[in-house]
């Protein structure tokens, strides 16, 4: 079972940056596609970002330009940087294998919450 912690979140201004990350634990990290997600109350949880095992990487059309995903496998750890940051980016943020596996098995993290103020 791999284990997800992810850490970095906070109360930014509109425009601001800030740096998420996730250790991983449990897990052959250099073999899984990861991924950051993101949800806000009442709606799904989107993907929003993938770095592959070649390091290449994928971004919604959202994030794009403003986000940046990187891996270090020597740490098991997953980054996302956010640069100008808005309102709409509010959301809980999490990390998980891509595609994500069954929650049944490998339950989600407990995210951690990014505020943007206007």
């Amino acid at each position: 079972q791999v284990q997800l912690v992810e850490s970095g979140g906070g109360l930014v201004q509109d425009g601001g940056s800030l740096r998420l990350a996730c250790t991983t634990s449990g897990g052959t990290f250099r073999l899984y596609a990861m991924g950051w997600y993101r949800q806000v109350p009442g709606k799904q949880r989107d993907s929003i970002a993938r770095v592959y095992t070649d390091a290449s990487t994928w971004y919604a059309d959202s994030v794009q330009g403003r986000f940046s995903i990187s891996r270090d496998n020597a740490k098991n750890t997953v980054y996302l940087q956010m640069n100008s940051l808005k309102p709409d980016d509010t959301a809980v943020y999490y990390c998980n294998l891509f595609p994500p596996p069954d929650p049944r098995f490998h339950p989600w993290g407990q995210g951690t919450q990014v505020t943007v103020s206007s």
